[in-house]
């Protein structure tokens, strides 16, 4: 997966590896404290960044869904279930930025 991360995430991450380590065994810790699977979580980590309106995590979220086996429909689906609770205009600003990857991921561009 690291040649799919962005270069800014990587130039942080080398200049704070224990912090990354520790956010990263905090990322496992709660993939393994309940019985969703991985794509299930990812989608909804998907809605959660939706939410607050970050680009980056919907990026992320969205590779990291298709990597555990997700649909392009289960990610647009779970992004316009959450109509109701962030709004239209922020559905499509989520969507947008999933089409940012799904775009390249159907290009065969990591």
């Amino acid at each position: 997966m690291t040649s799919q991360q962005p270069g800014h995430y990587l130039r942080l991450r080398a200049r704070h590896p224990a912090y990354f380590a520790a956010v990263e065994t905090l990322g496992e810790a709660v993939h393994k404290s309940g019985p969703l699977d991985a794509k299930t979580l990812h989608l909804v980590q998907l809605s959660a960044a939706a939410a607050i309106r970050s680009e980056g995590a919907v990026h992320s979220h969205v590779r990291r869904a298709l990597s555990a086996g997700a649909t392009v429909e289960d990610i647009r689906h779970a992004l316009i279930a959450t109509t109701s609770t962030i709004g239209f205009p922020n559905v499509l600003a989520a969507l947008s930025w999933s089409d940012d990857v799904l775009e390249k991921a159907d290009a065969g561009v990591a």
